[in-house]
């Protein structure tokens, strides 16, 4: 009866074999790697955002009140009444991009026509973070500098006039610099870039646009 040979692997197949199973299993494991990367980065990046946008809403939230005055009513003539100036309706920066704005609004407290100190309000940008103020010589962290690194921070007014002469009894003199009265209607852009705090190839920047709800008069009627 003839012997049936038997045939096993020899010492090269067997190299091969693992160099093969070897390579199949780096590449999963670079795909492995490659996604969990990338998830943390979108991770990263939706935080960054998320916090960008939180501040730039908050900016916007206080922007929005800007010139809120609880006496109001002091500023409309009645009869020979003197009219009070708004003490509210100044917001810095009005002329330009700045890194810092100070503004204030009435929060029904205090003298109805002058600045409280506790309605001083304002953002700056400082080492990295944007501060707000809340009330004089009060400065808070509003970013926290540990999960995002703010790099530039800036509010851009634009102000638009509408012209009130039709609510004037009698026509403006020519040449007249106050006459007729104007409506400012005020809106700033504001502008956040930021990196991440852990991954500083991590970069985004929010523009938004915010208008003020509490619109100033200019000039006057001639009597």
């Amino acid at each position: 009866m003839a012997r049936r040979q038997e045939r096993g692997l020899s010492l090269v197949e067997l190299l091969v074999g693992a160099a093969v199973g070897l390579i199949v299993v780096a590449a999963a494991g670079s795909v492995v790697a490659a996604n969990q990367a990338a998830a943390r980065r979108v991770q990263v990046e939706a935080r960054l955002m998320q916090d960008l946008r939180g501040a730039a809403e908050l900016v916007s939230r206080d922007l929005r009140r800007a010139g809120h005055w609880a006496a109001a009513a002091s500023g409309v003539r009645r009869g020979d009444e003197s009219i009070v100036v708004n003490p509210h309706a100044e917001i810095a920066a009005a002329s330009g991009a700045a890194a810092v704005v100070a503004l204030s609004f009435s929060n029904g407290a205090g003298d109805a026509v002058s600045v409280d100190d506790s309605e001083r309000f304002g953002f700056r940008l400082r080492n990295g973070a944007i501060e707000v103020q809340l009330g004089a010589r009060n400065w808070q962290a509003l970013s926290d500098p540990g999960t995002v690194v703010v790099t530039s921070f800036s509010v851009v007014p634009r102000v638009d006039e509408a012209d009130l002469a039709t609510f004037c009894a009698k026509p403006c003199s020519a040449g007249s610099t106050t006459c007729p009265p104007r409506q400012q209607i005020r809106s700033y852009a504001i502008d956040v870039a930021g990196r991440s705090a852990v991954d500083a190839l991590v970069t985004r920047e929010l523009r938004s646009v915010v208008r003020v709800r509490n619109d100033i008069v200019v000039g006057s009627c001639e009597a």
